[in-house]
């Protein structure tokens, strides 16, 4: 600085300390914003980060619950339950004692009275029926030859019921079993044996001989008052896609989709919901959907609320 500066030379002095010192404060920002993220971390308990990008996360995911102090299981004063006791069994044996036990006479003749009762709870041994079906031809007297046909679902020699698929799909869709796995089961618990292609072939006809039932689940959310919506990410064929859901307190409707945004909405829900409160997580195209009116997640607020606490210590 010049020993004596003019009052033009002060002022650009002036205006060169007031550029530095506003790179500094918003340096000082970002630095700050960076540390909070080390000193108030947010992970899947205070945010809606997922669990899997928690750093250094522990072997269990975080819990909203907050620690009792009391130890798992039924605490003292909880009623207990147990199995019922039938009031129709399907099979009945009765055990009757044949001599008397102090001084061994016969008592083959003599007429019993119910002491006590058990009864176990247990499953037949499982065996998969076969029915044939079999046509026939007959001449008439005019010289007509007539044949009966088939019932509908009998078209190949030999194919699989509506039990067995029902049961494949419920396997796959609500218990996640891969095919290998539920070949093998299938094979060691029915006797059953079919391929992985089979299954397919199986899953395949099923959704679509079921698809009406699948639109029927989406007009009942549709017409419902209260509808939660959500998203999460999944691979298809190695590519990240997304699993859009929409449930009420009976219905749950699911679709995949490669687009998380309101593309995929509008495709879905025509109309949107104009006749529900939609509660979501406040992802914006869910924000944007037309509804009655809009509830944000309870669960999210929460974990804004823990974080706040965590940030400010009160």
């Amino acid at each position: 600085m010049p020993e004596n500066p003019t009052v033009e030379q002060l002022m650009i002095i002036i205006a060169k300390l007031q550029a530095k010192l506003e790179k500094f404060r918003k340096e000082n920002v970002a630095l700050k914003e960076k540390l909070a993220k080390y000193e108030n971390p947010k992970n899947s308990r205070n945010s809606s980060i997922p669990p899997s990008k928690d750093e250094n996360r522990p072997k269990r995911n975080n819990s909203l619950r907050e620690k009792t102090g009391l130890k798992p299981g039924g605490q003292k004063g909880h009623k207990g339950k147990t199995l019922m006791v039938s009031d129709n069994p399907d099979i009945i044996e009765k055990i009757s004692p044949d001599y008397c036990n102090k001084c061994g006479k016969d008592l083959s003749g003599v007429e019993g009275m119910l002491d006590k009762k058990r009864q176990i709870v247990d499953i037949p041994p499982i065996k998969p029926i076969i029915t044939e079906y079999q046509t026939f031809s007959k001449t008439c007297s005019c010289g007509c030859t007539s044949k009966s046909g088939f019932p509908n679902g009998v078209a190949t020699p030999v194919s699989y019921g509506g039990n067995v698929q029902s049961l494949i799909a419920y396997l796959h869709a609500r218990q996640f079993i891969p095919y290998k796995r539920m070949k093998e089961m299938l094979n060691d618990l029915f006797g059953l044996p079919i391929s992985q292609g089979g299954i397919e072939q199986l899953l395949n006809h099923f959704c679509k001989t079921n698809i009406g039932l699948y639109n029927k689940i989406l007009q009942a959310v549709e017409n419902s008052d209260v509808v939660g919506g959500d998203e999460t990410g999944c691979k298809v064929n190695g590519d990240k896609w997304w699993f859009w859901t929409w449930q009420t307190a009976k219905h749950t409707f699911i679709t995949a989709s490669a687009n998380r945004g309101k593309k995929t909405i509008d495709s879905v829900l025509k109309k949107g919901l104009p006749k529900s409160i939609l509660v979501s997580d406040r992802w914006n195209p869910q924000l944007n959907t037309t509804a009655k009116g809009h509830q944000l997640c309870l669960a999210h607020l929460l974990r804004d609320t823990i974080y706040l606490d965590q940030l400010y210590n009160n």
